[in-house]
């Protein structure tokens, strides 16, 4: 691996006003719908890609005053590491020779390069201007909007780590007929893979089949016989041909297909399967491309190292298919971070791999595990909450309660009090089994990703001691609610 973005700041874009966040190479953002996850790949995407000729007006943030901010600022670090990706001190020969003399260093001597991007309404043109740079040091968090630095211009970004952004709405199916599609561009590439010699074999096979094809077919016989009488246009001297299959090799890729089924003889092309199928096929050439470009550039004794931004993989997969899908990601080259509203996926991924964004009021807030767990508490959380209760990764509340009775009555009861179901609301209602002890992985969880957390107990007098244990609390009811449950943060 040898490299990381392990920092991304961002400023000003769509609803993120100010947020720092942390990326380990699999990164599997979750939270609630508008919690910011699109808005941080989008950003990502203008920094390291080319979202710059997308952006609207729509894409710079509204503050607090319902003006838009007069600037977008992206800041992003990128750092040494070891297989294992732990931050090593310096970078090896290879980054070295890509980075050159933009990599800076700490007072402590641990080597990074930052990366700036700003983006702002041209006001003489008309549209936007987006500017790169590299700066001179990496700024305190508290300052980095306003802290005065020496920025050095950009005019290309590394093709060493190219961006490649995987969209929710994907189709193999339509994306066969896209030169500019990632299956398109690996087609683009077929005919250099033949020698001249190779061509001409190709060719002559495809003639004879061609030639057979028009033979035995009387339809295609009584139409070439027609397409004969361009002759009269060309003063007898045009020549009219009817290929059913690709005359040329450099054309295959406009006759491609991709057929799939349970076997060779009951295969289906991919129009006729539904969007599950044709959503995962899509992904799949997505890592044919990488893996086409990590070979290029091994050939040509250059470091490689894509950034994958997929924005709902999951969408059309059933539970099964996206837990194999989080696999194939998982061990794609270079960083991966993922969007997701599945909970299967989000059980697949390390405990250290989630990014949990909140929004509250108009800010936005990246929360993680706090690494200070221990072993035995990272697999009760994993056990208990994260592979067993993954639909609670998406909640804004949590009630805990006892039993299977208050699990099954809670709900009916919110449900007649506040008009709503709880999950509408986003608030679940969960029955962790017992008391005590039980609360423990739930607490962490809620604590952990800062989600408000409320525990309905018969308020006996070890479990309320066990629970002074655990945590803080106070017997005040939340706002709109009767009786005494115990709010745990």
């Amino acid at each position: 691996m040898n490299i990381l973005i392990d920092t991304v700041r961002i400023a000003g874009f769509r609803g993120i006003k100010n947020l720092e966040i942390s990326l380990p190479r699999v990164t599997v953002l979750i939270g609630t719908n508008n919690s910011g996850k699109t808005s941080l790949l989008k950003a990502l995407q203008l920094a390291l890609g080319d979202y710059s000729r997308y952006l609207s007006e729509e894409d710079f943030h509204i503050g607090a005053d319902d003006k838009r901010v007069s600037e977008i600022l992206v800041d992003v670090r990128i750092v040494p590491v070891d297989a294992n990706g732990i931050r090593m001190q310096k970078f090896n020969d290879e980054w070295a020779a890509e980075f050159s003399d933009k990599i800076k260093a700490e007072t402590n001597g641990n080597q990074f390069v930052a990366l700036r991007t700003r983006a702002a309404p041209n006001t003489i043109k008309g549209g936007f201007d987006s500017k790169r740079s590299t700066l001179e040091r990496w700024p305190d968090l508290e300052t980095w909007q306003t802290e005065k630095i020496k920025e050095t211009n950009m005019l290309n970004y590394f093709e060493i780590m190219p961006f490649i952004p995987i969209e929710a709405q994907r189709d193999i199916h339509q994306e066969l007929k896209e030169r500019s599609s990632f299956i398109g561009k690996v087609l683009s590439s077929v005919g250099d893979e033949y020698n001249q010699t190779e061509i001409a074999m190709l060719e002559s096979l495809i003639k004879k089949v061609n030639d057979k094809a028009v033979d035995e077919s009387s339809v295609l016989q009584s139409l070439k016989a027609h397409f004969k009488k361009l002759n009269h246009s060309f003063e007898g001297s045009g020549s009219a041909e009817i290929t059913p299959f690709p005359k040329k090799i450099r054309d295959l890729s406009k006759h491609f297909s991709i057929h799939f089924g349970e076997s060779p003889s009951i295969a289906f092309s991919m129009e006729y399967h539904g969007m599950g199928t044709r959503s995962w096929a899509s992904m799949l050439t997505v890592k044919a491309f990488t893996d086409l470009m990590a070979a290029k550039h091994e050939l040509e004794a250059k470091p490689f190292f894509p950034i994958l931004a997929a924005e709902e993989p999951e969408a059309h997969l059933h539970p099964n298919a996206q837990k194999t899908l989080y696999d194939q990601l998982a061990e794609s080259k270079g960083q991966i971070i993922v969007s997701t509203h599945s909970p299967y996926l989000a059980a697949m991924a390390n405990q250290s791999e989630l990014r949990y964004l909140k929004k509250s009021s108009d800010i936005i807030v990246a929360h993680h595990l706090g690494f200070q767990l221990g072993t035995e508490d990272r697999r009760r959380l994993q056990r208990e909450v994260i592979h067993s209760r993954g639909e609670i990764l998406f909640s804004k509340a949590l009630v805990l309660c006892e039993g299977e009775t208050e699990e099954q009555a809670l709900p009916t009861l919110f449900q007649k009090y506040f008009g709503n179901e709880g999950f509408v609301l986003g608030i679940n209602f969960i029955g962790v089994g017992g008391s005590g002890k039980k609360y423990l992985p739930f607490l962490t969880f809620a604590k952990e990703f800062s989600i408000p957390i409320f525990i309905f107990s018969d308020g006996e007098e070890r479990v309320v001691k066990q629970l002074k244990k655990y945590c803080n609390y106070s017997p005040t009811p939340p706002d709109g609610m009767n009786g005494s449950p115990l709010s745990a943060s």
